[in-house]
């Protein structure tokens, strides 16, 4: 039997990704199939009402270990909820919509707003953001396109 990937890309374990309408042209996602909703590293998270819809602001340190790159950030709020993290912590969190581009191919993913601080990665993606779209390669890593150190901190100079 031959498998079908009807023309899914095949993605690694880790993958640079890119949200161009929140100002974010780099950040590096862990791919986690085992997490339903994927989330974004996000604080100072305010929630403002613009021509009658429910916002957000926040903040994203975007590149890992630099606190000195800030993006500040804008967005629709859809919706809120409680996420249960693998160790079995609850958390409200605010719920996005917004364009991911990961390998020149962009849709629409939800993402969830979370202090990631403490985390390996600024963002966690997950599987309901990749239904269909992609298949796994745990050995792989950046298979879609690596960052190097130099590339990112021109890409933020610019910000």
């Amino acid at each position: 039997m031959t498998p079908q990937n009807d023309s899914k890309c095949i993605i690694g374990s880790d993958e640079w990704c890119a949200f161009l309408t929140l100002g974010l042209p780099a950040i590096k996602a862990r791919v986690d199939s085992g997490a339903k909703t994927s989330s974004i590293h996000a604080i100072n998270i305010e929630r403002f009402d613009r021509d009658g819809a429910h916002w957000v602001r926040f903040d994203v340190h975007p590149l890992q270990k630099n606190r000195k790159v800030t993006v500040h950030c804008e967005a629709a709020l859809v919706d809120q909820r409680v996420i249960k993290s693998s160790s079995g912590d609850k958390e409200s969190r605010p719920v996005i919509r917004v364009p991911l581009t990961l390998g020149g191919i962009t849709w629409d993913v939800e993402v969830t707003l979370t202090n990631r601080d403490t985390m390996g990665y600024r963002m966690l993606l997950g599987r309901e953001a990749m239904m269909g779209r992609v298949l796994i390669d745990p050995q792989g890593m950046c298979l879609m396109g690596d960052q190097d150190k130099n590339t990112l901190l021109e890409l933020y100079a610019a910000e």
